[in-house]
């Protein structure tokens, strides 16, 4: 399967981010390499399922590592920052979708589990609103932390709700 998106490696976490074109996914994925993160693929992203069940994602060889910014063209990530900041291939964990500020309104205490499917693998999906001056870079990656977390089965809004019921049950 083929899919329109970023892959970027995340403190280990396979982020795949996805959106409309021209909303920012590559500028995000971008400025995450130059916080130290790895690109995978952008743009065009292949994906696989494993015989475990796992989501796979990589790039095509003929644009593998190459990124498209507007305004400048077409950059070259593994020779412009190094092979570390590229990998080949990651397993999919989170899937982050850039939307538009507006209609929908959006989960505000993180309490929504919502899910992406493809290939018959659910992951979580987080969506994120796309405003002015917000640093996405930044939210991708304690998306990624608290993917992390959840993994371990610490959950904030779950321990909030918790402590809620717990005060209300006290009064």
């Amino acid at each position: 399967m083929h899919l329109h998106g970023v892959l970027v490696d995340v403190f280990g976490v396979g982020v795949l981010i996805v959106g409309r074109s021209g909303i920012g996914k590559s500028e995000c994925a971008l400025e995450l390499v130059m916080r130290g993160h790895r690109l995978v693929a952008d743009d065009l992203i292949c994906l696989e399922r494993s015989p475990e069940g796992k989501l796979y994602g990589y790039g095509e060889e003929l644009g593998r590592y190459l990124m498209e910014i507007r305004g400048l063209g077409i950059v070259d990530i593994e020779k412009l920052f190094g092979v570390a900041a590229t990998r080949p291939r990651k397993r999919i964990h989170l899937v982050i979708e850039l939307v538009d500020q507006g209609g929908e309104v959006m989960d505000r205490t993180g309490l929504e589990r919502r899910k992406w499917e493809a290939l018959g693998v659910e992951l979580p999906l987080r969506r994120i609103p796309v405003t002015p001056g917000r640093n996405l870079s930044i939210i991708v990656e304690v998306a990624a932390r608290n993917f992390l977390l959840e993994e371990r089965g610490m959950r904030a809004p779950e321990e909030l709700d918790r402590r809620l019921r717990q005060r209300m049950g006290e009064s």
